[in-house]
Formats: structure tokens, C-alpha cells, sequence
């Protein structure tokens, strides 16, 4: 195990240089892309993805993970935005950066394992819908500040590019073939990673198109833009300060709150994900890894970065092409921070409509067809959960949608343990009551009815055998039952009840009273 004195096993080295090469040229887009997605200057994007590379790969006990910014995270950053503005997000990410530091050293790691799988679904879902409803714009060949939107299908639809459009076409070809048995059958086109094809394919179209000074040429707008960006001072230069003047803001504590609990969970599900995908079979420890994920943030909103998360896309890259260690996610790290200070035009090149055909794929793979159906097929209590947290968020925001999810899923959680707390079976005088594991006050209407259901001069018999937890109300119900047991000539047997195992009323007395009764006639 590496530690922070000696953050890097350079036994892989070969390795994990290749393997941070690639994941270089697949976070470009993306970074680039998430930034614009959530209406965030573009350079956002990569500072986030260096700190991810450069300062989290140091803190982090995941050999294997890489962080950067996150498509999961789009829709709270485009709110914070519209709400607090730029440098009021910055704040808003240091701040859930510290709260994710105190997640850590509470040792709050296991806090995934409680969110139900189905309203995780439901939220990545929302997501990508919502990703891809943000994106189209873009895929038509709107620039980054168009106000068009799916709302208004004419203002969309008006200045269409046919550039845009091949672009973004070609481009969602080219992922969906990557993703079929053919390319994965042919090592040699394996190697190459798909969206850097995209993008490689979409700056040869345009730049070809304004060149041969067709009319169809993209304009400056539709490309990326990296305004100021010249070389290693100007990149100084741009760096944004977080916007402290909104700590008396009570909104932006909650928007904290939110950003720390979404990348919390992501980060979680990612490395989990990541594990099993590691060759070697290692384990990431949950809790240090909050605690990095929390200096990355803190360290991405201090110098003007969008919020960091463990990203399963550049994970996945990495162990695919041969990351061994730490080390490729800090090549990866250099890698950016030299691309942004020394390639900055050559990062002006790639069109929009590429990121947009990148992150459209992002979209639908997160809110995909077969998703549905295998939330459908589990069941309702999976799959009305999924629903509703999807609907709630799309109505409201991601954190309000997933608390009326997870509130969907605890009553489908109530109703099976409140049908599953009692059995009840009852044959002539004879009847059988069984509490099984848990039973609370929710069953308490449940059981007095089958308690007046018990004829007089029956028998009744109580199996708590299995029970592990009985509510005081639950309790009372059955001893005032047999206490006026009696007198209904009701016996009641009981079996491993509270520990006792007896009948009442007890054999023994009633013969003893019925001697009694003769001698004295």
C-alpha cells in the first residue's frame, strides 16, 4: 500500500503511461463538454479535470479511479449558475468539499448502501435525459450562450447547421459502432479511443469546410472557447476566485449540501464499480477516498473549477488500456494542465457539435431503454421508485426528487414488511398466529383482528420463534389477550415468546380448580 510520502508504485510505470495517455484524450471532451453542458466557461471543465488528476490521485486510496467533472452534476451546477452565478458555485463547491472531508473522518463511506438501487437509477436517469434535452441545442449548431431550447422547437429549428448536424450524426455513429462486438473483436481499433475518433473526425470536417470556404463553415461560436487562454501566464490569469460575499446566502448552504451528498454517492458507486473491474482485485477505502474527493473540491472551487467527482467513463478507460496504479491518473493530470497552458488553440479547433454527439451518447447511456426494462422486470417496488424519483426530479431539482424517491421506496418498504410481520392461519377451533422478524405498531390493527377471530373454547398458538424485534404495542395487545383468555375458555400456547415457552391458562390449575370445586359440592 502507497502512502502520501510515496503516493506512486513506479513498478507499472510503462503501464499506467499508456493507460494516463488515453484517459488524457478521453477526459478533453468530456471536461470540455460538462463545463458547457452546465453553463460554465469551458476552461472550468479541464481545471477541474487537472486538480482531479494532479491533487486527488496524491490523496486517494483507488488505484484505479480517475475524477474529474461529472455529468451527474450538470444539473445542480447549471441551477447554482442561474441562481448565484459563477464565482457563487465556486463557494458553494468549496464548501461541499469541506462537508465531504467531515463525511470522511465521521466515516460516513457506507452511506450508498442505504439510498435504494432503484432511486439511484432513477437520478442517473433523470440525468441523462436532462443531459441530452440540454445538449440538442448544441447538436444542431446553436453556439454555447443560445437561449433555444426543446420549449420552443422554432427558435430552435431556425438556425440550424448542417455542419452541426453531420458532425453530431457521424459522430453518435461512430461511439454506438465502438460499442458493438465488432470493434471489441479487433484489438487494433480497441486501442483508439472513441470520442477522441469523434473529435478528430469533427475538426477535420470543419476545418476542411472553412478551408475550401464553403458556406457551411462553423463560425467561432460554434466552437470551444477558450477566451484569454495564450499560454501558462494567461492561464494564471483566468483562474476565478470563489464569490465569498454570499456566506450570508442561505441558499448556497443547501446547494452545498447538495453538490457534497450527489458527488458523495457518484464517487461511491464509482470506485465500487471500479473494484470490480481491477485485475489485481483490490479494495478502495470509501472513507479516505471522501476525504480526497473533499480536498479536490476544495481545491477546484478555490481556483475556479467546476465539482469534482470519481468518473466511471475515465475509470473504465483506464483499466481497459492497462492503468495499474495512482500514477496513470496523475499522468493524466500533467497531461491537462500541459494542454491548457501550451495547446489552447489547438483546443479552439473542436467543434461544439462534437461534445454534444459525446455527451448525447453520455445521455442515453445513463437513461437507456434496457435500463427501464430491467428496473420494470424487478418489479414494482424497483420500478415505481425509478419512476417517480425520474419525474420528481425532472419537476423539481436532483435533491428534492431524490428525497420524494427515497420516500417512494420507504413506503414499498413499510407495506412489505407490514404484510410480512403476521401470518394468521386458523383451521375449526384450532388457529395459528407466527410473528416473524420484525413486527411494529403498523401491524397493530393487523393483529387484533386476527386476535377476534380466535372462536371461544379455541385454541390459539402463538410461534414468535422467529421474531427478532416486537413493538411494546404489539406487546400489550397480546398479553391483555390472554390475560382475558380465560374467560372466553380461549388456551393459549405460546412458543418462544419473550424467551417462555407456556400455556395458558396452565393445565395443571384448571384440573387443581376443578377438584376443588368438586370436593366442595
Amino acid at each position: 500500500m502507497t502512502s502520501l510520502s510515496n503516493p506512486f508504485d513506479f513498478r507499472h510505470a510503462g503501464r499506467d503511461l499508456r493507460a494516463g495517455i488515453v484517459v488524457f484524450f478521453v477526459a478533453i471532451p468530456l471536461c470540455l463538454g460538462i463545463a458547457i453542458a452546465s453553463g460554465a466557461p469551458p476552461i472550468s471543465g479541464l481545471i477541474a479535470g487537472m486538480v482531479g488528476g494532479l491533487v486527488i490521485s496524491l490523496a486517494s486510496g483507488s488505484q484505479l479511479s480517475v475524477s474529474g467533472p461529472a455529468a451527474g452534476l450538470t444539473v445542480i451546477v447549471l441551477a447554482a449558475i442561474e441562481e448565484f452565478g459563477y464565482g457563487g458555485l465556486l463557494f458553494a463547491t468549496l464548501l461541499a468539499g469541506a462537508l465531504q472531508m467531515l463525511f470522511g473522518v465521521l466515516r460516513f463511506g457506507g452511506i450508498g448502501a442505504f439510498v435504494p438501487s432503484g432511486v439511484i437509477k432513477g437520478m442517473l436517469a433523470a440525468i441523462g435525459l436532462i443531459l441530452i434535452a440540454t445538449q440538442i441545442p448544441l447538436a444542431l449548431g446553436h453556439g454555447a450562450q443560445t437561449e433555444a431550447s426543446l420549449a420552443d422547437p422554432q427558435a430552435l429549428f431556425a438556425q440550424t447547421s448542417p455542419l452541426a448536424v453531420l458532425i453530431t450524426v457521424c459522430g453518435l455513429a461512430l461511439l454506438l459502432l465502438f460499442e458493438t462486438r465488432w470493434v471489441r473483436q479487433r484489438p487494433w481499433l480497441r486501442i483508439i479511443p472513441a470520442p477522441l475518433l469523434v473529435v478528430a473526425f469533427g475538426i477535420a470536417l470543419s476545418t476542411g469546410a472553412s478551408l475550401a470556404g464553403s458556406s457551411l463553415a462553423l463560425d467561432a461560436a460554434r466552437h470551444v472557447q477558450l477566451p484569454g487562454l495564450e499560454g501558462p501566464v494567461s492561464f494564471f490569469e483566468t483562474l476565478r476566485l470563489p464569490d465569498f460575499s454570499h456566506w450570508m446566502t442561505p441558499g448556497i448552504y443547501l446547494t452545498a449540501v447538495t453538490i457534497a451528498l450527489v458527488a458523495s454517492l457518484e464517487t461511491l458507486l464509482s470506485i465500487e464499480a471500479v473494484d470490480d473491474m481491477d485485475p489485481i482485485g483490490r479494495t478502495s477505502p470509501p472513507n479516505r477516498e471522501l476525504r480526497a474527493q473533499g480536498l479536490g473540491n476544495m481545491v477546484s472551487g478555490f481556483i475556479g473549477g467546476l465539482p469534482i467527482t470519481a468518473v466511471i467513463v475515465r475509470s473504465s478507460a483506464n483499466v481497459q488500456f492497462g492503468g495499474r496504479t495512482r500514477l496513470s491518473s496523475f499522468i493524466h493530470g500533467v497531461l491537462l494542465t500541459a494542454s491548457v497552458a501550451f495547446l489552447a488553440f489547438a483546443l479552439e479547433q473542436i467543434p461544439l457539435a462534437c461534445l454534444a454527439a459525446i455527451l448525447l451518447h453520455t445521455g442515453y447511456k445513463l437513461a437507456r431503454p434496457a435500463l427501464v426494462m430491467a428496473q420494470y422486470r424487478c418489479g414494482w417496488q424497483r420500478f415505481i421508485p425509478f419512476v417517480v424519483t425520474i419525474g420528481a426530479i425532472l419537476v423539481t431539482d436532483l435533491l428534492a426528487g431524490v428525497v420524494v424517491g427515497m420516500l417512494c421506496a420507504t413506503c414499498f418498504l413499510v407495506r412489505a414488511n407490514y404484510r410480512s410481520a403476521l401470518s394468521f392461519t386458523r383451521s375449526g377451533d384450532h388457529a395459528l398466529l407466527r410473528l416473524n422478524t420484525e413486527v411494529s405498531f403498523l401491524n397493530r390493527q393487523e393483529l387484533r383482528s386476527h386476535l377476534a377471530g380466535v372462536p371461544e373454547g379455541g385454541t390459539l398458538i402463538i410461534d414468535a420463534s422467529a421474531t427478532r424485534f416486537m413493538d411494546a404495542d404489539i406487546r400489550e395487545d397480546i398479553d391483555r389477550f390472554i390475560e382475558s383468555a380465560g374467560a372466553r375458555a380461549i388456551t393459549v400456547e405460546l412458543k418462544h415468546y419473550e424467551g417462555v415457552s407456556a400455556t395458558y391458562p396452565d393445565p395443571a390449575r384448571l384440573r387443581q380448580a376443578g377438584n376443588t370445586s368438586a370436593a366442595t359440592a
